[in-house]
């Protein structure tokens, strides 16, 4: 499995599925490792296609620095692997936090994003929590009970098999991750960015009690150029675990028309 080095040196691991001459960068959010896509995976067409699913900083394989989880870096850290992996035009996928991080990597190097589909995605200019929830979040690092409150907070349609999945996946990510990624996150700070993405986007909502689609629409959807709205009633925060299939359907269905029309 290929590994790179960030610009600060930190090692970054990903996978490579798949040979086809379309590449697709799977991004994660906060609190789990690139694992997390591999619900969707087992249900996703992959013909024509190349996934590269990467493990940010603190996750999985990839190297646990002290430093380093800010967005910006994250972005850098997204194109150092898609360099590594030559992929010089590829389609971004980016749940939650990742979502913030595929719009940064868009805005950055718009050249290079064919698409982009962000699910469930953190507006740009943050999510500020109330006091204990985010106290219950920024102190969960390590603690399966935190974690699992906040999951069941998150969740709707979690079945237990995937629960256990997920907070083994959660219990391995470093503290310093959990800590700053969740300032990073919460925090936002450049929907100024936005107005330089040019890829069609696919913005897909699902019943999350944390990012409802009235809100998504207003807070993401609103301020990218040619953004759309999907609705995906019934899952919450986790669709890619909760109704894999569903998912990974709606990204079959983007890819498709967003090959037909390049």
């Amino acid at each position: 499995m290929p590994t790179t080095n960030a610009t600060d040196g930190t090692p970054l691991h990903y996978r490579v599925l798949g040979d086809g001459p379309r590449d697709v960068v799977l991004v994660h959010g906060w609190m789990v490792s690139g694992a997390v896509w591999d619900p969707m995976l087992e249900k996703l067409d992959m013909t024509g296609l190349r996934l590269l699913v990467l493990d940010h900083r603190g996750t999985g394989p990839s190297g646990r620095p002290t430093s380093g989880y800010s967005l910006e870096q994250y972005a850098k850290d997204v194109l150092a692997v898609a360099d590594h992996a030559k992929a010089q035009r590829f389609t971004l996928v980016g749940h939650s936090m990742g979502g913030q991080i595929a719009k940064w990597v868009a805005s950055e190097a718009p050249s290079r994003v064919s698409g982009l589909v962000l699910l469930n995605s953190v507006p740009a200019s943050g999510l500020p929590l109330p006091p204990d929830a985010a106290g219950l979040f920024r102190t969960s690092a390590g603690d399966r009970e935190k974690q699992k409150t906040i999951l069941g907070l998150a969740c709707k349609q979690l079945s237990p098999e995937s629960l256990e999945v997920l907070l083994k996946d959660s219990g391995s990510v470093s503290k310093d991750a959990i800590e700053q990624c969740f300032d990073s996150w919460t925090a936002g700070g450049f929907a100024h960015r936005l107005s330089a993405i040019t890829a069609p986007t696919l913005v897909v909502a699902t019943d999350d009690p944390f990012l409802p689609p009235v809100f998504l629409k207003q807070a993401v959807v609103g301020l990218i150029q040619n953004a759309r709205l999907t609705h995906l009633p019934g899952p919450g925060h986790y669709p890619q675990v909760e109704r894999p299939a569903e998912t990974a359907a709606l990204l079959s269905a983007f890819l498709a028309g967003n090959a037909a029309q390049a």
